[in-house]
């Protein structure tokens, strides 16, 4: 038995609710979702705060970068050192960047030596959906999933043998270009993709040398390079599954990432990257109540870095997971997970760390129940991690649905994040002692859909224990920090005169609660408000578009001296369908031209565009 069959409420459930997936308009059918629970729902009765990407929507927007798809998300805020490749942090409801746990096709990824993702290296020409959640999900992952879980899904092929294409050109001489070729049977899919893409760039940034005697008068990249810093990215996705007879599933993906980019600084200014995820996964049916999925996969995350072109250092991390989930249903309403999780994390690098390596055993449990117009979810994990020893963390979570379509939900839940090897072992540096960060987190929220669109409005608050900070007397981190975050999501869409109209609006306040001479002030880069609009609306073989986003002052550092001004940037877009299945579409970003920064002395891209020529073969 498939557990789509078991999804509540069907597939067919409902308008969208804009409030839980505001990337979807309109939608006849709420969409499936697997990251909230491991287990298939429909989005709209998610107990949890979600946001669904499309393929469509990214299409729709014409999204350069992955950091262009998740700007102005309800709960997400982005930094960027400088443009297309460069670092790029995102912040799930206030929480730092690296309690942000990241997963692409079930996979946890990133470095183990840093503890983040490199959002920049991940092409929206590879990714067929994306899956938000936000709130702690530690109870099902494990570590980094304070702030929430973002999980990426690759390209899949369906439907007849279809041949995709597009190329493009831009500004700072950028272009771009992807092709492949996917299908699909009764039983069987694939899918190939390629894409590539070069830029120019700009001078990403405008560093203040630091200078003796006190060396600590500089700033950003602490040095003057007043020069264009480009990027190149090449990257693949291929895919493949089998439905056996009876019914069992096998489906192997890869993905691989190839970046070269340019920065500004003064120990190293160019670095060649990796990011690579290989998997598996069986899924089959012992009994007609009791689905089995085995998955074994490897994440490769390297860099070669250089300075004017001569080597300077290599930081290559690996990571291998094997997870047995098994699913039971209870009943007719309930839906019973029980599982267990492996990790370990490799680290080889030019830099020599105390330890190299380290494991990661997990089991964990869940129980789903729908009552009547009440849902009901308990969930529990246990990490037993080879470092620092056991930590648990649970969640609870309660939803009911009013006769007028008005939804409740209120939810708990605990999270923690492992030191990173920087955090435990950098020579010099690190502190092998460190505990990890933990934090408490409450939501409360309601939605509905009305005739006119759909809201929903929810309430958070985080509190993180044991943040881990550089102590500048000891001259290591150390877990000194306290941090409270509450906020309020809310989330609208509506169609007026065949206009498509989607708005998300977050004020929080992140405040360090800790001890010292920074209790009271705002979270480095992190603003207080954040609002997104969009406007579609589409005239026989011609759509138009625009975005706005907008978010309030932040500070880029602890004493919230070095303040980053609020802004505002107004995106717009255009496709049209000239001939069959070939379309042009272009973009120009920040209309305004504004000038801004999301971290000091990195500034962000001027008025730029976009034009591309696509085949896309409509089904």
């Amino acid at each position: 038995m498939k557990f789509t069959s078991l999804v509540r409420g069907g597939v067919a459930a409902s308008l969208a609710i804009a409030g839980q997936y505001p990337f979807v308009l309109h939608a006849e059918q709420a969409p499936i979702i697997v990251t909230a629970t491991r287990t298939a729902e429909t989005a709209d009765q998610s107990l949890a705060s979600v946001t669904v990407v499309t393929r469509k929507a990214i299409e729709r927007q014409q999204a350069n970068t992955l950091a262009d798809v998740l700007r102005g998300v309800p709960g997400i805020t982005l930094s960027n050192n400088g443009g297309v490749g460069k670092v790029t942090g995102v912040f799930i409801r206030g929480a730092e960047s690296d309690h942000t746990l990241v997963l692409i096709d079930g996979v946890k990824v990133g470095s183990a030596t840093s503890s983040t993702f490199p959002f920049q290296d991940l092409p929206p020409e590879q990714i067929e959906r994306i899956e938000i959640v936000r709130g702690p999900r530690s109870s099902l992952y494990g570590s980094e999933a304070i702030g929430g879980v973002i999980q990426i899904f690759t390209r899949k092929g369906s439907g007849p043998a279809a041949v995709t294409a597009s190329a493009g050109v831009g500004s700072h001489s950028s272009r771009k270009a992807a092709g492949g070729v996917s299908g699909s049977t009764e039983r069987a899919w694939y899918n190939v993709h390629l894409a590539y893409e070069t830029t120019n760039g700009y001078n990403s940034c405008t560093g203040k040398p630091a200078t003796p005697p006190t060396f600590t008068n500089g700033g950003g990249c602490f040095t003057s390079e007043p020069d264009n810093d480009g990027y190149d990215n090449r990257s693949v996705t291929l895919g493949a599954g089998y439905r056996f007879a009876n019914d069992a599933e096998l489906s192997v993906n890869f993905l691989r990432t190839d970046g070269d980019v340019e920065f500004d600084g003064g120990f190293q200014n160019e670095s060649d990257t990796i990011q690579q995820v290989a998997g598996g996964k069986l899924r089959f049916s012992p009994l007609t109540a009791w689905d089995v999925t085995l998955s074994v996969a490897r994440n490769k995350d390297e860099s070669n870095n250089y300075l004017n072109d001569v080597f300077a250092s290599r930081f290559d991390t690996q990571r291998d997971v094997a997870s047995w989930q098994n699913d039971f249903s209870i009943g007719d309403t309930g839906v019973l997970t029980l599982g267990a999780d492996y990790q370990e994390d490799k680290v080889r690098s030019t830099t020599r760390y105390v330890e190299s390596s380290r494991d990661n055993k997990a089991a964990f449990g869940q129980y789903q129940v729908q009552l009547g117009a009440q849902s009901l979810l308990a969930a529990l994990r246990y990490d037993d991690n080879e470092q620092f020893g056991g930590e648990t963390t649970g969640s609870i979570a309660w939803g009911y649905r009013m006769g007028n379509g008005l939804r409740l939900m209120a939810s708990y839940g605990t999270a923690f994040r492992a030191p990173s090897f920087n955090d435990l072992y950098f020579p010099g540096f690190g502190n092998p002692d460190l505990d990890p960060e933990e934090s408490d987190s409450f939501e409360v929220g309601v939605s509905r859909g009305e005739a006119w669109g759909n809201w929903s409005l929810n309430a958070f608050q985080t509190e993180i224990d044991e943040l881990i900070a550089f102590d500048p007397v000891l001259f290591i981190p150390v877990n000194v920090d306290e941090a409270r975050i509450r906020g309020l999501e809310a989330v609208a869409d509506t169609r007026v005169l065949g206009t498509d109209i989607a708005a998300s609006l977050t004020v929080m306040d992140p405040e360090n609660r800790g001890n010292g001479a920074n209790k009271g002030n705002l979270l480095a880069r992190r603003p207080k408000r954040s609002l997104r609009l969009d406007i579609d609306r589409r005239f026989a073989a011609l759509s138009v578009g625009a975005t706005l986003v907008a978010e309030s002052k932040r500070y880029d550092d602890l004493a919230n001296n070095r303040k980053l001004d609020s802004y505002e940037t107004v995106d717009l877009r255009a496709e049209y369908a000239f001939y069959r299945d070939w379309r042009i579409s272009g973009t120009v970003n920040n209309l305004l031209d504004k000038d801004y920064e999301t971290a000091e002395y990195y500034p962000q891209d001027g008025r730029n565009y976009f034009v591309t020529l696509h085949y896309r073969p409509q089904q």
